[in-house]
């Protein structure tokens, strides 16, 4: 039992016995002195007559009701005031807080005692204080990541184009190569952007079918077998036969075309890459390794954050926008699935990701 609730039930408890008892001594007090004073006045007085006794009693009846009314009024009140002021004073305190963490404050945090509901209360208010603080800095985090990212391609383009301007550089095709090239990396850091806005949007769901994993998985790495060809990179492909799963199809192809293709950017030449699909404990695995450069384990944690890179010396061009990885966590858990990722350094990565089936 929740000890607020006990607090608050044993004070009610304690109006109502000591409302009781108060009564019940009162009244016995009350008869016994009317009784008393009763005889001595028929002894002194030599009193017969009922009258008398009839006067005492309702005496000791009123004068009963009257202490006990204001004994239980007064019982009640400094029980009421010791446990509103027990109870209020926590709320009051934490309102406190939520005030000052409108304002901005959001390191400021609700002092918490005991084990009770106004507790948990406070340890709700001081989590939610930590998710905004953490959500603020993500926001501080990705808008210099996204400056970042913007920077660099906006000044090589910049710096040709004024040369060019200038009359420095001709505007060769190979330097007009260059600059759509930037443009490019310009185009997809966008679209990733975009993509990951969509899939954290609350709005954001997807369009569940019955499809065949097998097929579709083959679609895309027969879709991608020409640019591991070009690279020199074997991709290779290990399945069960037919597996069915409920899924949204296009964000599926999502996940294949963002593991493959981080796969591809860090296998190198003679490298190979793996594709498995598998159903374990009615749930359906899909992993893709590779023998490329590996990620150090201290970095794996921070694999799934967005614009991070595991190795800090590569750029865009080879180290991509840093969201792909992010994107794939969202919708395999909007698939209501998990995603892990295990790495050694030289030995090459594996990303496995798991879906319910179809059973």
């Amino acid at each position: 039992m929740k000890r607020l609730y006990a607090r608050i039930a044993i004070a009610c408890i304690g109006i109502a016995s000591g409302v009781l008892i108060i009564a019940t001594i009162t009244f016995l007090l009350e008869t016994h002195y009317h009784l008393t004073m009763y005889r001595h006045q028929s002894q002194d007085l030599n009193m017969t007559s009922s009258s008398a006794f009839d006067m005492h009693f309702e005496q000791a009846l009123i004068q009963s009701v009257l202490w006990t009314a204001i004994l239980g009024i007064v019982l009640a009140i400094v029980i009421s005031l010791f446990v509103a002021k027990r109870i209020t004073a926590p709320l009051i305190h934490m309102k406190s807080v939520a005030e000052r963490m409108a304002k901005g404050e959001l390191t400021s945090r609700a002092l918490v005692n005991g084990k009770d509901e106004l507790a948990d209360l406070g340890h709700s208010l001081n989590h939610l204080a930590e998710q905004l603080l953490l959500q603020q800095q993500l926001r501080k985090t990705m808008t210099a990541d996204v400056a970042h990212e913007l920077r660099t391609p906006l000044a090589t383009l910049k710096s040709h184009m004024e040369a060019m301007i200038d009359g420095v550089w001709e505007p060769t095709p190979k330097r007009l190569e260059s600059c759509f090239e930037e443009i490019e990396r310009l185009r997809f850091l966008v679209g990733d952007l975009e993509q990951l806005t969509e899939v954290e949007s609350p709005n954001f769901k997807l369009s569940f079918n019955e499809e065949n994993i097998h097929s579709i998985v083959r679609h895309h790495i027969i879709a991608n077998q020409a640019a591991f060809e070009k690279k020199g990179v074997k991709l290779l492909f290990q399945d069960q036969g037919q597996v069915q799963a409920s899924i949204d199809k296009m964000r599926f192809g999502q996940i294949m075309v963002n593991l493959l293709s981080n796969a591809l950017k860090f296998t190198p030449t003679g490298g190979r890459v793996t594709v498995a699909v598998t159903e374990k404990d009615h749930m359906v695995s899909i992993s893709v390794s590779d023998t490329g450069i590996g990620i150090d384990h201290k970095e794996l944690a921070f694999v799934f954050e967005r614009f991070y890179r595991a190795d800090k010396s590569r750029d865009r061009k080879s180290g991509g926008s840093g969201v792909g990885l992010t994107i794939v966590k969202k919708l395999v858990e909007a698939h209501g699935g998990i995603i892990e990722i295990q790495s050694q350094p030289g030995r090459g990565t594996e990303v496995e990701f798991q879906i319910p089936n179809s059973q």
